[in-house]
């Protein structure tokens, strides 16, 4: 399938900034409250997604310290502030980075 100029500067001319989280493994991870601070973790971010404000949550399942990524619909400063207050980041369990990263609304993973 070919895509033409003119459609490359109308779907470039869509894309906006978003906050993209990396969650990594954190000093405290493995120990015996981890499996507890990771459900409510879990729950906190699918809170996040139902309002909109983190539509894209993934696992990661390897062998690497990377635990996870998700996409925040906020500012990184909103992002910095909500993930300080992280069960997981609060424990120890995990560390996290953010970027500020441009995507296309409506971006979705397929079902």
């Amino acid at each position: 399938m070919t895509v033409t100029e003119e459609e490359m500067h109308e779907v470039l001319g869509r894309s906006r900034t978003y906050t993209l989280m990396v969650l990594r493994a954190g000093p405290n991870i493995g120990d015996d409250q981890t499996p507890s601070i990771i459900w409510e973790h879990g729950r906190r971010n699918l809170e996040a997604m139902k309002a909109g404000q983190m539509p894209v949550i993934c696992a990661v399942d390897d062998d690497t310290e990377m635990c996870g990524i998700g996409v925040f619909d906020l500012e990184p400063e909103q992002v910095r502030a909500w993930m300080e207050d992280d069960p997981g980041v609060r424990a120890g369990v995990f560390a996290y980075e953010l970027h500020v990263t441009r995507s296309f609304p409506g971006s979705t993973l397929p079902a």
